[in-house]
């Protein structure tokens, strides 16, 4: 996972930050069952990953208002 800055990120379309989202919540679903089965090797990846969804719906929560 590449940690995305909040700079690019305001720098997308609404779109983008919706695909992005997506794409997030599937690798943060990814990450959840590999720890349930014990395969996580770095638990760290999953708060990253967590962060970065809220980031990025805090984003498309201000842009939606603005609007």
């Amino acid at each position: 996972m590449v940690k995305t800055k909040t700079k690019d990120l305001r720098a997308m379309s609404l779109d983008e930050l919706e695909a992005k989202l997506l794409e997030d919540k599937k690798e943060q679903f990814n990450l959840r069952i590999q720890q349930s089965t014990g395969q996580l090797q770095n638990t760290a990846q999953l708060a990253k990953v967590r962060k970065e969804v809220a980031k990025i719906n805090t984003l498309i929560t201000e842009r939606k208002k603005n609007s």
